[in-house]
C-alpha cells in the first residue's frame, strides 16, 4: 500500500466517521419525537438536506477542477503547492475546533433542532443535515486534492482507497454504536486528533517541499543524517510511514526547521486550547 494510498483512506475514514455522528444523532433525535407524522416528514428532510451537503461537496470539487485544469503550467505548480499547505490548515483547524467544541456538539444540534421543532419547521434540521454533511465533506474534498496535489494522481487505487476508506468507517461507527468499552467516541477522537496531526505535518513537509522547489523556499544545507537502514522513507512501509507522519530518512536542514517549527507551533496552540464547558441542566 502506498503512502497516498493511506492517506486517502485514513481521511475518507475520518471523516466519514465525524459525518455519520452528526446524522446519527439528527436521527436519534427525529426518532425520539412522539407524532409519527413528525418522525415521518422529518426524514424526508433529514435525509433531503444529506443529499443537498453531498451536492454542495461535489460541487466544490468541480469547481476545484475546473479552476485548475484552466491554468497554465506554471500556475498550476503554485496552485498545486496552495491546495496542500491550505489542506494541512485546515486539518489543524478541524483538530483545535474538535478540541474546543466537541463535548458540546451534540447539545448544540439538539438545541437547534429543538428551536426548529418548536417553531414547527422541519427545515431547520434540513439544514443542520446540509450544513454537517457539507462542511464535512468540502473538508474532504481539500483534504484530497492537497493529498492528490502532493503526489502523482491515479485514478483506480484513488477510488479504491476511497471505498475501502468509506466502508471502514461504517463498520467503525457501528462499533463505536454498540458502546463498547475497548472503543469509546472519546478514545476515537483523542486517536484520531493524534493522526489527524501527524498527517498534517506529512502535508506541511510536502508543502516546504513544493516551495522549495519553486525557488520560495531557501536551501538552508544538506542531509543532515541518514537513517535509511533503520527505515527507508522510499520502502513500501517507510513510504507509509513517511506519508502519514512527515518521517524523512535524510532531512536536510530546511525539512528539520520546518518540522520543528510544525510541532512547536502545534504542541503551544494545543496547550492553550480549553474545551468548551458542558451546558448547566436548566433547574426548576
Amino acid at each position: 500500500m502506498s503512502g497516498q494510498f493511506g492517506q486517502i483512506v485514513f481521511v475518507i475514514w475520518r471523516e466519514s466517521v465525524e459525518a455519520l455522528l452528526v446524522i446519527g444523532i439528527l436521527h436519534a433525535w427525529l426518532s425520539r419525537q412522539s407524532d409519527p407524522d413528525t418522525v415521518t416528514s422529518g426524514r424526508r428532510y433529514l435525509w433531503s438536506g444529506v443529499g443537498a451537503g453531498l451536492g454542495l461537496a461535489v460541487a466544490l470539487a468541480g469547481i476545484l477542477l475546473f479552476f485548475a485544469e484552466r491554468l497554465p503550467d506554471g500556475a498550476q505548480d503554485y496552485f498545486m503547492t496552495a491546495m496542500v499547505l491550505i489542506a494541512a490548515a485546515l486539518i489543524l483547524q478541524m483538530v483545535f475546533w474538535l478540541r474546543r467544541r466537541g463535548r458540546t456538539m451534540k447539545a448544540d444540534l439538539e438545541a437547534g433542532l429543538d428551536k426548529a421543532a418548536a417553531q414547527a419547521r422541519h427545515w431547520g434540521l434540513f439544514v443542520l443535515a446540509m450544513l454537517a454533511v457539507a462542511r464535512e465533506g468540502s473538508e474532504t474534498v481539500v483534504f484530497l486534492y492537497g493529498i492528490l496535489a502532493a503526489g502523482v494522481y491515479a485514478l483506480t487505487p484513488t477510488v479504491t482507497a476511497i471505498l475501502i476508506g468509506f466502508a471502514t468507517a461504517l463498520f467503525t461507527y457501528w462499533l463505536l454504536q454498540l458502546g463498547s468499552k475497548r472503543m469509546s467516541w472519546r478514545v476515537f477522537f483523542r486517536v484520531t486528533e493524534i493522526m489527524l496531526l501527524l498527517l498534517a505535518c506529512s502535508l506541511v513537509m510536502n508543502g516546504a517541499d513544493h516551495l522549495y522547489g519553486l525557488g520560495i523556499a531557501p536551501d538552508l544545507g544538506g542531509t543532515v543524517w541518514d537513517s535509511s537502514f533503520l527505515l527507508d522513507d522510499g520502502s513500501t512501509f517507510g513510504g507509509l510511514v513517511a506519508a502519514l507522519t512527515g518521517y524523512r530518512a535524510r532531512p536536510d536542514v530546511l525539512s528539520l526547521v520546518v518540522f520543528a517549527g510544525y510541532w512547536v507551533l502545534v504542541l503551544w496552540a494545543l496547550s492553550r486550547a480549553r474545551p468548551t464547558a458542558l451546558p448547566k441542566p436548566k433547574t426548576a
